[in-house]
This record gives C-alpha cells, structure tokens and sequence, in this order.
C-alpha cells in the first residue's frame, strides 16, 4: 500500500470518524440550569415575576423545556397555578419527554429542586447561552455571506448588514423589558400600593431624604 493510499484509508476508517465527531463542538447550553429553573418555577410560580419580562420560550435550548416553559407561562398569565398537575395532561403523551419518563418528568423537576432563591440567576444564564448561540448562527451567516462573491452585494453591503443584525441581537434584552401582560403588571401595582399604605412614609422604594421628591417618584426603585 502506497503512502498515499494508507492516508486515504485512515481517513475514512470507523475510529477516524468517530475521533472527528467527538471534537465536534456543541452550541452553548446548560440542560441542567434549564431543568432547575422550570422546577423552580414549577414549584412556586410568583418567580414568574422576577423572570417573566426577559426570558421566552425560544431562548431554552431543549425543545421540550422550551414547551413547558411556554405552558407554565400560559397558565401563570390567566392567574392559573402552573404545576406538576396541572401540566400533567398538556404533556401526558409528548414524544420529546418519552426518553426521559414521559410526563413524570414535570415531577422530576420540582422533586430536583433545592431553593427557588437562584431563579434570576438560572434565567439570566439561559439567556445569556440563548444570545451566544444566536451570536454564532450570526457569525455562521455572515462567513458564508462572505465566502458567496454576489456581484450585486458589496462588501460594504456585508458589512452594514452585519452591524444591524448585530444591534439588533443586542436589543433583544432590551426590546424583552419593553412591555408585560395586564395581569403582571396589575399585580405589581397592586402590591406596590399596598406595601406603600402599610408604610408610615408610603412609599415604596427607597427614601431619598427629600420628602416631595419621595412623595412624586414613591421612593427610588430598582434600576432608577
């Protein structure tokens, strides 16, 4: 055998491949910070609050938490209780939950859990990887785009095209803070005044020291 020839067969030979498909790198994710932020929401659904403005189905790496995510979501929004229970029939017979027990899996999730304390955090890591793998399909496009000599677009036409679907990545975070649903946002109010009436100051957030400027912002607020 030619050296040649012996390169060729080492190229395709069964350990090559399975060599090459093992440094196969995979899109950035977390399944297990899924799993504990949808059992902790499962378990106590005012996280939903802390959580609900941000994070979207589509930003869960795995379709079926992704799903489940988006039922809770449904159920919390008309002032259900999203649980184990209540979710049970929704995904009795799920083929995406088989290989992991099926609908029992919901239980699985809140049975796992060990405080609900971490919420934010867990969901600001699903989306922080959600923008990642949004970032290297991005990266994907733009390299192909580059490498497809179109005579009707320029390289400064690439360019412009990236930057604006590049600031339009970065906005998602924002574009997500920039409404809620009436019945969030009631129940926020709601508690806010009651926190200010049982309040000698009534206010709500942080005196400033300055009476008429706490009476007319209601004290300072997280993110003022």
């Amino acid at each position: 055998m030619t050296e040649s020839t012996a390169l060729v067969a080492a190229a395709f030979h069964p350990v090559a491949r399975t060599d090459n498909f093992a440094n196969l790198r995979q899109p950035p994710h977390n399944l297990e910070i899924e799993q504990a932020l949808l059992g902790a929401l499962l378990m106590n659904n005012t996280a939903y609050e802390k959580i609900g403005e941000r994070l979207r189905p589509e930003h869960f790496y795995d379709p079926a938490h992704a799903r489940i995510y988006a039922a809770a979501e449904t159920l919390i929004t008309r002032g259900q209780i999203a649980d184990p229970r209540t979710l049970r029939g929704m995904f009795e017979n799920d083929p995406a939950l088989a290989p992991v027990g099926g609908a029992n899996y919901l239980a699985d999730l809140v049975a796992s859990v060990v405080t609900v304390i971490n919420t934010e955090n867990y969901a600001d890591i699903v989306y922080e990887l959600f923008l990642r793998r949004q970032l290297i399909g991005l990266g994907e496009d733009i390299v192909n785009q580059a490498y497809d000599q179109n005579v009707e677009e320029t390289a400064t036409d690439l360019v412009e095209g990236a930057e604006a679907r590049l600031f339009q990545l970065a906005q998602q975070g924002e574009a997500g803070r920039s409404y809620i649903d009436l019945n969030t946002a009631l129940t926020a109010t709601i508690r806010q005044a009651e926190i200010a009436f049982k309040r000698d100051s009534h206010i709500t957030g942080v005196t400033t020291g300055l009476r008429d400027l706490d009476h007319k912002l209601a004290g300072l607020h997280r993110s003022d």
